[in-house]
């Protein structure tokens, strides 16, 4: 008995999988082709419609074959009472065997004056009567009085005429047929009856069936063949907005030589050669700015090397110019320093320039080692002591990494380099204020975040923070100037990583960059063990000294409010 239910679970369960799955299918086709739910509406409103009107028209013919046949019936009964009336009236009052005899000849005579085999009659005695030499019910075909309706035959024993009721006709022991009863009262030997004559409606019922058959099958075959018409018309339609859609699918992936078919002059062919168009001006379009950005990047990377010469020659004689200028007067001193701290900038521009030609020429490529990244923290911090000494800031480290060490597959130059542009930048806009560095990891992904307090950014500025030499408001005090590459070139070391690197910030509140790599080359990055602020990394410091370091690392995606823009959108 356990395994019969068992194996009726499965197979339900089986059933349950296999409807599901064709739900979904239906779902999905609904969803993605317009043909499909262009012609699946179109033929449930043709059913609705041609369902409606086959319920309409059937109803009709049956009303109308009712109506006729009973028209028919009414006259056959109101000849046949008078007929029958006739014959009791000249039936003399004898006995009641005679008079029952004589009546049953009487009545016979209406079933066989019916050619259809159809009309049965059924005499009753009106209840209540005390005349003389009354007779009992007589029925022909076996038919009883129980089949006539109570209301029926309380009308014809309350007034004369002809009173019709439809009833059921019993056929063997469980069948039935359509039928009606007709009633109206007679005299026989000053005794009142209840004459009915019962007609069998079953060859209306038939002719009624066979055109409801027809009907329906007609509607079949019109809803199959408006469900043809409608997937050929839609197809003829649909079929050129699907090409347009693949052939635009095609242009967007890169393939700038796909066109459309243009066939014939109707409103499809126009479109078909708006489209082709559109793409040739857009393959040109496209065509002109690849060959302007090819020859920009080309000038970028042709210009850095031909200048790299020529400023080494000129840094050396700075040099020597800057190491001698105590022997100068006060005006050349000054120029002699000028000029030394003007072409360090020049170098380290030219620098960042060759690195951005190499990322744009997709030459940049990623020495990944296994590397521990707190030893990068540490050289960063080491580097930055010198400014953050000069400015009257502090720097500090705060970890959620238990031990304080943690091995990622990293290139640490290029870690190295944008953590030192994250911290400088801080240094440079957090108006003396201290600096926080954080550090948190899982077993996926590592995160570092440089949280300062000055005066922040609003939103125009967080628009442009990643954006090649933007640099922040020329008003703000600043002990340094960059080159204004250096958050855009540390947004290439993190793609090469496949990590990203985000900002929040808002006016008055400072700024937050956070870093997110993957502990191991090749994978993604979908969370960050290291929240923004809001409620990210001001709460790590907060809790960093009475929280056990397992509750700061975050183990899923993070939502923060505020601004917060991402490097590689």
């Amino acid at each position: 008995m356990a395994e019969e239910r068992r194996a009726v679970r499965g197979l339900w369960q089986s059933v349950k999988v296999l409807v599901k799955r064709e739900i979904d299918w239906l779902v999905g086709r609904l969803r993605r082709s317009l043909q499909f739910r262009t012609v699946l509406i179109t033929t449930l409103v043709a059913f609705v419609a041609i369902g409606g009107v086959g319920i309409f028209l059937s109803n009709q013919i049956a009303a109308g074959l009712f109506r006729e046949r009973l028209l028919q019936a009414t006259a056959e009964t109101a000849r046949g009472v008078a007929t029958v009336q006739a014959g009791f009236n000249g039936t003399p009052a004898s006995d009641a065997s005679v008079l029952s005899q004589q009546a049953r000849y009487t009545l016979n005579e209406l079933v066989l004056g019916d050619s259809g085999n159809n009309r049965k009659y059924i005499l009753i005695p009106i209840p209540g009567q005390k005349n003389s030499l009354p007779i009992s019910s007589l029925d022909s075909g076996g038919l009883t009085a129980s089949i006539i309706p109570d209301d029926l035959r309380a009308a014809v024993q309350q007034a004369d005429g002809l009173f019709w009721k439809s009833i059921p006709l019993p056929v063997g022991s469980s069948g039935t047929r359509p039928g009606v009863a007709i009633g109206a009262q007679v005299t026989l030997a000053d005794n009142d009856y209840e004459l009915y004559l019962v007609y069998d409606l079953n060859s209306s019922q038939e002719t009624l069936n066979y055109i409801q058959s027809v009907l329906w099958i007609a509607g079949a075959l019109l809803l199959v063949l408006i469900a043809g018409i409608a997937w050929f018309v839609t197809r003829n339609v649909v079929q050129p907005v699907s090409q347009a859609a693949l052939v635009a699918e095609k242009l967007a992936a890169g393939e700038l030589n796909e066109r459309m078919d243009v066939k014939g002059e109707d409103e499809v062919a126009r479109l078909s050669d708006s489209f082709n168009k559109m793409a040739n001006a857009l393959q040109e379009q496209i065509t002109q700015l690849a060959t302007l950005s090819h020859m920009q990047r080309n000038f970028v990377s042709d210009v850095s090397h031909e200048l790299r010469t020529p400023l080494t020659t000129v840094r050396m004689a700075a040099e020597v110019l800057y190491e001698a200028r105590e022997s100068f007067d006060p005006v050349n001193r000054r120029s002699a320093e000028l000029m030394y701290h003007q072409v360090e900038r020049f170098q380290a521009l030219l620098a960042d320039l060759l690195e951005i030609s190499r990322f744009d020429a997709g030459a940049a490529v990623l020495d990944s080692e296994p590397q521990e990244i707190f030893t990068v923290i540490d050289k960063v911090l080491e580097a930055s002591a010198p400014l953050a000494d000069r400015i009257g800031s502090t720097v500090r480290l705060v970890s959620a990494v238990p031990g304080n060490s943690c091995i990622v597959e990293m290139d640490p130059r290029r870690i190295e380099r944008i953590l030192r542009n994250l911290v400088v930048n801080a240094l440079e806009h957090g108006e003396q204020k201290p600096i926080e560095v954080y550090i948190a990891a899982d077993a996926d992904v590592v995160a570092l975040a440089v949280r300062d307090h000055g005066i922040g950014m609003d939103e125009v500025a967080l628009s442009r923070v990643f954006d090649r030499f933007w640099r922040a408001d020329p008003a703000r005090a600043r002990t340094t100037g960059g080159s204004g590459l250096g958050l855009a070139i540390a947004t290439e070391d993190s793609r090469l990583h496949n990590g990203k690197l985000e900002v929040w910030s808002e006016p008055g509140a400072g700024a937050c960059f956070r870093l997110t790599l993957p502990r191991k080359r090749g994978q993604n990055v979908t969370h960050s063990p290291l929240g923004l602020p809001p409620g990210g990394s001001d709460l790590l410091l907060d809790r960093l000294t009475d929280a056990p370091v397992a509750d700061l690392v975050q183990t899923g995606p993070v939502e923060h409010p505020g601004k917060l823009k991402e490097a590689d959108e």
